[in-house]
């Protein structure tokens, strides 16, 4: 089971939760940073940090439907975005929010930071989600 937790007496998040609890026995899958690379490891979206969010945030789709799990389960992530422009972030932001990931809302830290892994990548999203389903069950 998956609880989100806004508290009360902290500013109100706009489109995330402060916490996010996970009842013990319940499966959690722990993904690997999802990445703007086409299915070819080409880069979508030089340049643009929008374009490469949507591809991100497609990957990251795909990676949870791999493991029997989606957008809603997923309990918390880490975005990150290379740049210092708090308008960049807003914008990539805005793709995490119109994804779904925030209709819990799930835990979120999004970040500027230096540099990724692949030449010419801008956003990266670590996730850690639920897999509903029976705890016994072998994965998808």
């Amino acid at each position: 089971m998956l609880q989100r937790v806004t508290v009360p007496t902290l500013f109100p998040p706009p489109t995330y939760s402060h916490a996010s609890v996970v009842e013990a026995g319940t499966r959690l899958a722990f993904l690997a940073g999802a990445v703007p690379l086409d299915a070819g490891g080409k880069l979508v979206g030089e340049g643009d940090p929008v374009r490469q969010a949507e591809q991100v945030i497609a990957n990251l789709g795909e990676q949870l439907h791999a493991i029997g799990s989606d957008l809603a389960h997923v309990a918390c992530t880490d975005v990150y975005v290379v740049t210092n422009d708090p308008a960049v972030l807003s914008e990539v932001w805005d793709v995490v929010e119109a994804s779904g990931l925030s209709a819990g809302p799930h835990a979120s830290t999004l970040l500027g930071v230096a540099c990724l892994g692949y030449p010419g990548q801008l956003v990266e999203i670590t996730a850690t989600a639920v897999v509903p389903g029976p705890e016994s069950g072998a994965i998808p």
